[in-house]
C-alpha cells in the first residue's frame, strides 16, 4: 500500500498504525507512537496519520491540540522541563521558565532555540514537591532553585 505522504515512519510504526487504525482510541495511541519515534509530531506526520487512518486532518489536529502532551515543534537536544505544579508554581516555577527563556533568547511562542540546542517547556509535576521549585534537563533534576542559578545550569549543557 503506497501513501502520498512520506513522513519518514519506520516499518514498526507503519505496522503499528496498520494494526490500530480501526480500533477505538486509535488516534491517541498512534500519535503517542509517532511522538515516541520522532520526538514531536510534524505537519507531515499529522497528514500521514490522517491519510493512513482515513481520518480528517482537522480531527488529528483536534486530538493533538486537546492533549498538551503532544508537541508540534521539534524539541531541543537539551530538554528543560520546569515544574508548574502547585508547590513549584507558588515557589517561583514561572520565574524559572521566564529566566530560562530570557537567557536562551526565546519568545513566549518559541519552544526551541534556533540552533536546536535547548527547548523549554512547562510540565505539571516532576514529583519532587519537597524540592520546589524544580526543573529537569534531560532527566537531571535540580531543586530548591532561584532564577539566578539558571545561567549556571544552562552552561553545563552548552558544553556537553
Amino acid at each position: 500500500m503506497a501513501y502520498s505522504t512520506n513522513a519518514g515512519f519506520s516499518d514498526e510504526l507503519e505496522a503499528f498504525i496498520e494494526e490500530w487504525k480501526h480500533k477505538p482510541g486509535n488516534l491517541i495511541m498512534i500519535l503517542h507512537k509517532v511522538q515516541e519515534e520522532q520526538s514531536y509530531i510534524s505537519k507531515e506526520a499529522a497528514q500521514a496519520v490522517a491519510e493512513r487512518t482515513g481520518t480528517h486532518l482537522a480531527r488529528v489536529y483536534g486530538v493533538m491540540s486537546f492533549y498538551h502532551f503532544f508537541k508540534t515543534q521539534k524539541p531541543g537536544k537539551n530538554r528543560i522541563s520546569v515544574c508548574l505544579g502547585t508547590a513549584c508554581y507558588l515557589k517561583g516555577g514561572q520565574d524559572l521558565i521566564d529566566e530560562a527563556r530570557e537567557l536562551l533568547g526565546l519568545s513566549p511562542e518559541d519552544i526551541s532555540t534556533s540552533d536546536g540546542l535547548f527547548s523549554v517547556e512547562p510540565v505539571r509535576c516532576i514529583g519532587c514537591c519537597g524540592l520546589a521549585p524544580v526543573l529537569s534537563v534531560n532527566g537531571d533534576v535540580y531543586g530548591k532553585l532561584e532564577k539566578g542559578q539558571m545561567a549556571g545550569i544552562l552552561n553545563k549543557y552548552k558544553t556537553a
